[in-house]
């Protein structure tokens, strides 16, 4: 299984950053699929997830109005729109496919994830 995002890179604060996550290898059942980010020294933290038919979909709240997580018609890609950038969104953005269809309760437990990307960096400067 391949899961690959891609995207990333240094915005001004205010700009956007469209992200993208290409899954392979994985046809064996339905899955939701998250987003999370990291920067050095903090936790992974949880952004948006999205379920497997697109009926659920759950934000962190510092990315509350600002972001937009969809899936490809395919279900195996998957996107985020990140509007009004601020220098607080930069860290290390990580794609990941969840073992369930739906995002859980919490969604943003990484206890939930089956399979990690590498991460596509996001730096935002004020």
């Amino acid at each position: 299984v391949q899961v690959v995002e891609s995207g990333g890179g240094q915005v001004q604060a205010g700009g956007t950053l469209r992200l993208s996550c290409a899954v392979s290898g994985l046809n064996s059942s339905p899955y939701a699929m998250a987003w999370f980010r990291q920067t050095p020294g903090k936790e992974r933290e949880g952004v948006a997830c999205i379920s497997w038919s697109g009926t659920n979909i759950q934000y962190g709240d510092s990315v509350k109005g600002r972001f937009d997580i969809s899936r490809g018609n395919d279900k195996n890609t998957l996107y985020l729109q990140m509007d009004s950038l601020k220098p607080e969104d930069t860290a290390m953005y990580y794609c990941a496919t969840e073992w369930s269809v739906d995002c859980g309760t919490p969604w943003s437990r990484e206890s939930g994830v089956r399979y990690w990307g590498q991460g596509t960096q996001v730096t935002v400067s004020s």
